[in-house]
C-alpha cells in the first residue's frame, strides 16, 4: 500500500516538474546584442556642426564619411542605425554639403526609422 501511494506521489510530482520546466523555458528568450552601425552622432556633434567648417574639421568632429561619392565630391554621408534582433532602435542620415572651397555650405538631417 505504501509503495503505491509512493509510485502515485512520484507521478505527480514528476507530472508537475516537467510542467514547471516546459512553461518556464518557453517564455525565455535569448540575448540579443544591440547591433551599431556607421557613424553615430547626437545632438551635442550637431551642434558643432556650422556653415565655414573645412572638411578636416567634420572628419574630426563625425569621423569618416560612410559614404564619399565620387559623382558627387562635395557632398559627405554618415549613416547610422542601432538594432536589437529584427528590431530597428533608430536610424538616422546625415548628408553634408560644401561647397567649391570646401568649406560646409549646407546639411540636411532624415531619421530613417519612422
Amino acid at each position: 500500500m505504501k509503495k503505491a501511494s509512493i509510485k502515485n506521489f512520484l507521478r505527480k510530482f514528476f507530472a508537475i516538474f516537467c510542467i514547471i520546466v516546459v512553461t518556464s523555458c518557453s517564455s525565455l528568450t535569448p540575448y540579443k546584442v544591440p547591433i551599431l552601425q556607421g557613424n553615430i552622432f547626437d545632438e551635442d556633434d550637431m551642434s558643432k556642426l556650422n556653415a565655414g567648417l573645412t572638411k578636416d574639421q567634420v572628419q574630426f568632429i563625425f569621423g569618416t564619411a560612410l559614404i564619399k561619392d565620387p559623382f558627387h565630391s562635395n557632398r559627405w554621408d554618415y549613416y547610422y542605425s542601432i538594432q536589437v534582433g529584427d528590431e530597428v532602435l533608430d536610424e538616422m542620415k546625415l548628408s553634408i554639403n560644401f561647397n567649391d572651397d570646401g568649406l560646409v555650405d549646407s546639411w540636411t538631417i532624415e531619421n530613417l526609422s519612422e
